[in-house]
Parts: C-alpha cells; sequence; structure tokens
C-alpha cells in the first residue's frame, strides 16, 4: 500500500524547481482500487499572516465554512469555489473533490480536510492540503479564473518502469488523449475530467486528467499540458504518479484506482 507522510513519519519531499512551490514524494504500489481518503500533503502559507480571534476575517471565515448538508449541490458537482470580503479580510475558499468523488464521499473528504487544516496551520489566513480524494485552500488572494502553477504536489512511485517500458510512449499518449476529451466535451458537474486506459506490454495502465471548473477550456488545457511537462523528473519512467493542483490535477498507475470506470467519459484504447 502507499506510505504517506504523517505526524510521526514523512518520506522525503524535494523540490523541482526553484521558482515553484513543489514537493516529490515516492511511495509503494498497491495492487487494487483504493478508495481510503488518505492524507497527503499541507501548506501554511506564513506570508498571508494569520487572523486574531473575534476578527472581521474570522466571521468571514466561519460563514464560508458553515456545516453544509450532505445533499448540497457543491458536493454533488465535487467542487466549491467562494469568496468573501475585501481587503485584508478578503477569503478565497477552494475545494476540488477528484473527478470520481462526489455526493458524501467529497462531503466526508471536506469534512476531513478543513479539521485537519485547523490543526496543522492554526490561525493562518492561508492554508492548502491535499488527500487522496480532495484538495482544499483557504487564502487571502483572489485566484478566480487564474492558473495556479505554485501549489502543486507531485506523488511518484518508489519503483521505476523495467527497462523496456522506457522508450514507450503510450502512457503518456494516454495523458495527452484524455486531455483532449476533457477540453473537449468538459464535464456535467461543473469541471473538466475524463479517465481512461490502455495497454502498455502485457499490463494495463490506468489514468485521468481534471481541471478545476473555474478555467476555461484553453486554461485548462494550457495547466495540464504545462505540468506534464514540468514534472518529468518525478513522473517519468516511475510505475504510477499524480501531480495534484487546485487548477488541474493528473494521474497513471499500472491498477485500477477510480471508483468508477462505467461512466461516458472513461476512454478504453
Amino acid at each position: 500500500m502507499y506510505i504517506l507522510p504523517s505526524e510521526s513519519k514523512r518520506l522525503f519531499l524535494v523540490p523541482i524547481l526553484a521558482v515553484m512551490a513543489i514537493q516529490f514524494l515516492f511511495v509503494r504500489t498497491v495492487s487494487s482500487v483504493n478508495m481510503t481518503n488518505t492524507y497527503l500533503h499541507h501548506k501554511c502559507f506564513v506570508d498571508q499572516g494569520k487572523y486574531e480571534p473575534g476578527s472581521k476575517y474570522e466571521e468571514n471565515l466561519y460563514f464560508i465554512i458553515e456545516p453544509i448538508p450532505v445533499t448540497s449541490e457543491s458536493f454533488e458537482r465535487g467542487t466549491k469555489m467562494e469568496m468573501i470580503g475585501e481587503g485584508p479580510d478578503l477569503i478565497s475558499f477552494t475545494l476540488q473533490c477528484r473527478g470520481d468523488i462526489s455526493g458524501p464521499r467529497c462531503r466526508s473528504c471536506y469534512a476531513t480536510a478543513l479539521s485537519a487544516l485547523h490543526r496543522r496551520c492554526p490561525g493562518y489566513k492561508g492554508r492548502m492540503i491535499w488527500y487522496d480524494q480532495c484538495i482544499l485552500e483557504i487564502s487571502t488572494i483572489d485566484s478566480l479564473d487564474k492558473i495556479d502553477y505554485n501549489n502543486n504536489l507531485c506523488v511518484s512511485n518508489a519503483k521505476k518502469m523495467m527497462a523496456h517500458y522506457y522508450s514507450n510512449s503510450d502512457w503518456l499518449d494516454l495523458i495527452h488523449n484524455l486531455t483532449t476529451k476533457a477540453i473537449r466535451h468538459g464535464n456535467s458537474k461543473g469541471m473538466y475530467y475524463a479517465a481512461g486506459e490502455t495497454r502498455l506490454g502485457m499490463d494495463n495502465i490506468y489514468a485521468m486528467v481534471q481541471c478545476s471548473f473555474y478555467l476555461s477550456s484553453k486554461d485548462c488545457e494550457k495547466c495540464l499540458r504545462h505540468n506534464i511537462k514540468h514534472y518529468q523528473d518525478c513522473c517519468f519512467n516511475r510505475q504510477g504518479a499524480r501531480v495534484l493542483g487546485k487548477s488541474c490535477s493528473f494521474r497513471y498507475e499500472f491498477y485500477p484506482f477510480l471508483l468508477e470506470k462505467s461512466r461516458p467519459k472513461y476512454l478504453k484504447i
């Protein structure tokens, strides 16, 4: 199973580019769908400062994070973005659940992520947390309609691909094909998402791509193409990897990792 950071044990994280806030995490492989909502990483945005108890910022914060019913449209879509306040009291709130996660599963991930953020980044105005099934960011920066290249997490398998796969681009072709499919058709849940599988030698490889609902199709493609190119040191020649960001994410594995394979947007080649 995957080994991921915890309070007492964290695998090494190393930066890829000096100008980007990026972490690499190497993990062991698994062999079947894993629906556990695993913690991956978090960031406290120290440069955004802290808020005082009883302040207008805290009032705005609790207004946004009030309990939301399980049947909320946001959780059915798997996405939620909201802004409130202005100046130093502005709050930008973004929840992005994985493309195959919605409804109660999305709400459960949100509740887990929100509680963890309070515990891991107490009092910070800006903070972000990554789970296997969702990403949650609370920030003082208005990022609507903007691509966030600075807060991505790359998680890759510690094992390398076998030598005879090194020159085989089928897995990368699958990701590019899914990118094209996602930006052409969008998603009824309010985001760009596509998943599929292909044959690689004697194995099947599974992949997904996803963009946040607030991006245009052009920016979705731009974000995915950029991340595919700039995370090669983390992803290439690995037996599975994923780049997870607020604006866009992609993942490939040598085992099925999504909840469903029967949706119309599932591509099989």
